[in-house]
């Protein structure tokens, strides 16, 4: 037989309803209400106890009935002192019986409880999104009027979004995208309007487009992605490469990198190439021509290197420098470490032999474990290792040392890996003009649009994506053309391969360039003559790349 329990419902009811029936006890006046409801036993041992509780519920609250005690809420603790943090703001609503606050129900009681809490997590929310609007408002806005600073880095990825269409770019007839080629190759010098009306009507536009999209690549397999090459294993490793294991297909293909490679640099010395890169599995080389960056001769920067690559350099006779070590006294040139410790390796050797006389004066000589060659040399070169595979490991090569520097990239074993998803394959070669052995390829480009939530319902926003190796012309050309067909108004989220953000590094320069000398020395090199005097600044972006960029009434402002 079951047993009845005063006031145990056996009906469930569900959320909606209890409410809905609150609300109607709540209206109902016509009810008698007792003119004081008892302690229960818990209020009254802790108010005996002293301690501050919250207002007990009276016949002035509003879930009150007439023969029914309200139930207190079990979740509630009988110390319902608010927080520290809460004490000012709730300090009439704390008092025992004599708090001139309003007089809470249990339901009003639990509301509060709840109340305190989301509030609590409300102003955590707040406060991480006012963290996260701090950070990236610290990272501020740098202006630079009409042109873009120099920008010597890879770029894997263009974002650009604008609220006019991108749908210019989509669909090129086969006449837009074969003039394209014909301008790329011809080295056309097109001149775009300050704002084009109609963008998908100017074949003007799309054929310059098409131009800013071609680049040169030498080896070019179309299975095989070849850039980026540092860190690509795991991309290149359900690759079929068949020369890993053949090793007259690696001489063949090692001959003909080195033709192509020979062909580079001689277009870079007679200034009819402006720059290329050389891109193997470790490292990248980027050979700028005499007159761009602010260097009045051949320079050359690779990143990231090690000490064994810097000692065989040096064992080559190549003079370099590191530009992001700081230097050692004033008007002095920056020394690689390992220059100082083969200077002192003698005066070392002495005081390490010292070091270890007074065990043979005292007879111990045989007992004490004395430490080993190797462990002292590589305590000595600790100093030097530790900047390896970092961007302080930039080496800055000028002048002739970079011829053979060539000479030294043709002939290093170590240029090509040889176990792994890269083994036997040369380095990929980049750059904006045609040479020997080299296959044109494209940009890919892809155009878009999507509603955005905005005050008066939703709007459109378009975007242009752009992957591949964007080189700094491909950069520079691309911002030029949006610059016209967006009506001034655009940004951009530009993704770089970090290796290569460290090519930004401002250079040592012995004198002053002549900028007008240094533009018609590279009139031919198949630029446009204004990202020519782009390319022709000192970089000032250190060690950091462009990472977005704004233009607004023609006014750009970027972040690095």
């Amino acid at each position: 037989m079951a047993v009845s329990v005063p006031g145990y419902s056996p009906s469930f009811k569900r959320p909606p309803e209890t409410v809905r029936l609150r609300r109607k006890r709540s209206r109902d006046h016509g009810a008698a209400v007792p003119a004081s409801l008892p302690e229960p036993a818990p209020r009254r041992a802790a108010l005996a106890a002293g301690l501050p509780l919250r207002p007990f519920p009276t016949a002035g609250g509003r879930g009150g009935a007439a023969a029914t005690i309200a139930r207190r809420n079990p979740f509630a603790r009988l110390d319902n002192r608010p927080r520290v943090s809460d004490e000012a703001s709730e300090e009439p609503l704390r008092g025992p019986q004599g708090a001139s606050g309003p007089l809470l129900d249990p339901n009003e009681e639990n509301n509060l409880l709840w109340e305190d809490a989301s509030s609590h997590e409300r102003t955590g929310t707040e406060l991480s999104q006012s963290q996260r609007v701090s950070l990236s408002e610290s990272d501020t806005w740098s202006s630079d009027g009409t042109e873009l600073p120099v920008d010597w880095s890879i770029k894997t990825r263009l974002l650009f979004t604008s609220s006019q269409p991108f749908s210019w770019a989509d669909h090129l007839k086969a006449q837009e995208e074969a003039q394209g080629l014909v301008q790329h190759c011809r080295a056309t010098e097109v001149t775009l309007p300050q704002s084009i009306q109609d963008p998908k009507l100017s074949t003007v536009l799309r054929c310059a487009f098409q131009q800013a999209l071609v680049y040169w690549l030498h080896p070019a397999f179309s299975w095989l992605p070849l850039f980026p090459r540092i860190g690509a294993d795991r991309k290149m490793a359900a690759k079929t490469s068949p020369w890993s294991a053949d090793e007259t297909l690696q001489h063949a293909l090692m001959s003909d990198w080195s033709v192509s490679l020979t062909s580079l640099y001689n277009l870079l010395r007679t200034k009819l190439c402006p720059y290329f890169y050389v891109c193997s599995y470790q490292f990248t080389v980027l050979f700028r021509a005499a007159g761009l960056a602010g260097s009045s001769v051949i320079t050359a920067l690779i990143s990231p290197t090690t000490r064994g690559l810097r000692e065989a350099m040096r064992n080559e006779g190549i003079e370099f420098s590191l530009p992001l070590l700081e230097e050692i006294g004033p008007k002095k040139k920056v020394r690689d470490p390992s220059l100082e410790s083969e200077e002192e390796q003698t005066v070392s050797d002495e005081d390490e032999e010292e070091s270890f006389s007074w065990l043979e004066e005292i007879g111990v000589q045989d007992q004490i474990k004395k430490p080993d060659v190797i462990s002292i040399k590589l305590r000595k070169e600790k100093h030097e290792v530790q900047m390896d595979h970092r961007p302080e490991s930039v080496v800055l090569v000028k002048g002739l040392n970079t011829f053979k520097l060539l000479n030294f990239l043709i002939n290093c074993k170590s240029l090509v890996a040889t176990s792994g998803a890269q083994a036997g394959l040369p380095p990929t070669l980049l750059s904006p003009v045609a040479f020997r052995g080299a296959s044109m390829q494209m940009l890919k480009a892809r155009s878009s649009n999507v509603k955005t939530q905005a005050l008066s319902g939703y709007s459109d926003k378009f975007s242009l994506d752009i992957t591949g190796p964007v080189m700094p012309h491909a950069l520079h050309s691309m911002s030029m053309l949006l610059r016209s067909s967006q009506r001034g108004s655009f940004s951009a989220g530009l993704y770089a391969h970090e290796p290569t953000a460290v090519f930004n590094v401002g250079l040592s320069l012995d004198k002053e360039l002549d900028r007008k000398v240094a533009h018609k020395d590279l009139a031919n090199c198949g630029l446009h003559p204004k990202t020519l005097e782009q390319l022709s600044q000192t970089p000032v972006l250190g060690k950091s790349s462009l990472r977005s960029v704004e233009m607004s009434d023609y006014i750009l402002n970027w972040r690095s």
